[in-house]
């Protein structure tokens, strides 16, 4: 009896030996694609360190290096009020929320919501709207505090106020019964110095991005982005992403938007000018107005000049900007990334965030010329739901309509800027809760995420956090 029972023991191990060699050679690895880790295509930056968003992009001439260079240094140092013997950066205000662009975009990366009540140029900043447009379509701007909050001022002027946010705790239950604790933010505003804010104003909070690609994007022909738009659901899936279009200021027409959270700027140039006159107070030959409230007359404090940034310095801070190259893969070959790219396709992840296209050849900086590109994003509006909604209209954009954020260089935010907070506000503290505040256009593919198992949401996440 004893032997039989070794005999059949000894059987059924060798059966399962069997099967389990068996299936080891049926398995067939996944294969990354060829060139997948070269997101910026020949432009990529080999370096994943806390300076991965810093260099430019390989193949500049000698003097786009110069200029990228100059670019830098007006990104990073900071400005300082006027008068003052350093008439290169004298300018400030007299009301701003950072006294340099790399205090909110700290080492070319991404900001963050403040910590504590008044932690000053962390990223975050308020934007303010009011019902109707202007004459180019873009929206009105609060008539006493303009179109954000800036939260300081110079030596000698009255800070316009500040805002703290309390944040409530919103649950998502995924299907094997783990919950996720996302947390909702709610803004108030303090210390208003000019006066009650128009009633049923809009408040929108606007995280600065990373830097990277900029000029990629830009190079993109505008008919391959339109190739990507489905405004009115053709094919019944659902997903419906549609362009913005906005006034560009230098050539007085209406241009696509590819930029800002709304796509409400159209080139990287108009980007840059726009954030130096909302977020530091410097004026451009683009926006040459000073921002001041009613009361308040600009015309008696001491500036940088008309304009306070030149024309040659502005050029080189937005050909810096657009030249920022992106930097490559980690991890692309490794199976579990593999399994988690056939995942964030299978949860149609791809219909929004492009993995792939190429830029056109007739951008003015010929090394974003023809590359193939894979920044996971088709630079169009879809309505996100009411979850993420701001209910601020811009330009074409409704107040639920969000540009489909990039995801190249976002498994990097951490090594660079020691957080992980992603969406326009920054409420999300990782990628998962970003993927769980995601509704309208995207609801069933989050719905599909909650029903993953742990382990196929290990591998998503663990690819993206590839990218």
């Amino acid at each position: 009896m004893k032997n039989l029972l070794r005999f059949s023991l000894l059987c059924l191990a060798l059966q399962f030996t069997s099967c389990s060699k068996s299936d080891d050679e049926d398995y067939i690895p996944l294969v990354a694609e060829d060139g997948e880790h070269l997101l910026g295509g020949t432009t990529t930056i080999f370096n994943a360190t806390q300076e991965a968003f810093g260099f430019f992009a390989p193949n500049l001439t000698f003097d786009e290096q110069s200029d990228f260079g100059i670019g830098n240094s007006f990104f990073r140092q900071s400005w300082v009020s006027a008068p003052s013997s350093t008439t290169a950066r004298d300018g400030l205000g007299p009301f701003f929320n950072a006294i340099s662009c790399a205090s909110c975009h700290f080492k070319d990366g991404r900001g963050r919501p403040p910590a504590y009540d008044k932690e000053f140029g962390t990223g975050l900043l308020l934007r303010f709207s009011i019902n109707g447009t202007d004459a180019h379509g873009s929206f009105l701007p609060d008539p006493i505090y303009g179109s954000q909050l800036q939260d300081n001022a110079i030596l000698g002027q009255t800070t316009k106020g500040w805002y703290s946010i309390v944040y409530e705790s919103v649950t998502e239950t995924l299907a094997d019964g783990t919950v996720v604790t996302l947390q909702k933010p709610n803004y108030i505003l303090r210390d208003l110095a000019y006066g009650a804010i128009t009633s049923g104003v809009k408040i929108s909070p606007r995280v600065a991005n990373q830097m990277v690609g900029l000029g990629l994007l830009e190079a993109v022909p505008e008919a391959t982005i339109l190739g990507f738009a489905d405004e009115n659901d053709a094919n019944g899936d659902g997903i419906s992403g549609r362009p913005n279009y906005v006034h560009d200021v230098a050539s007085n027409s209406t241009k696509m938007g590819r930029f800002g959270w709304k796509s409400n700027q159209p080139s990287v140039l108009q980007q840059v000018a726009a954030a130096f006159s909302g977020d530091l107070g410097i004026t451009s030959y683009l926006f040459p107005d000073e921002n001041c409230p009613p009361g308040v007359d600009c015309n008696t404090i001491p500036n940088g000049g008309s304009p306070e940034i030149t024309d040659i310095s502005l050029n080189r801070v937005a050909l810096y900007s657009a030249t920022l190259g992106v930097p490559v893969r980690r991890n692309y070959t490794k199976q579990t990334v593999l399994e988690g790219k056939k995942v964030f396709e299978s949860l149609d992840c791809i219909k929004c965030h492009i993995p792939k296209m190429k830029t056109g050849n007739e951008h003015p900086i010929a090394a974003l010329r023809n590359q193939t590109i894979r920044p996971f994003t088709d630079l169009l509006l879809h309505d996100m739901g009411p979850g993420l909604a701001d209910n601020a209209p811009d330009f074409k954009a409704s107040g639920s309509e969000w540009r489909t954020q990039p995801l190249w260089g976002i498994g990097l935010i951490n090594t660079v800027n020691k957080h992980t907070r992603l969406l326009h506000d920054g409420r999300a503290r990782n990628v998962e809760e970003a993927i769980l505040w995601h509704g309208g256009e995207a609801q069933n593919s989050k719905e599909r995420y909650k029903q993953l198992t742990a382990q196929e949401r290990s591998n998503l996440l663990e690819y993206i956090n590839s990218l």
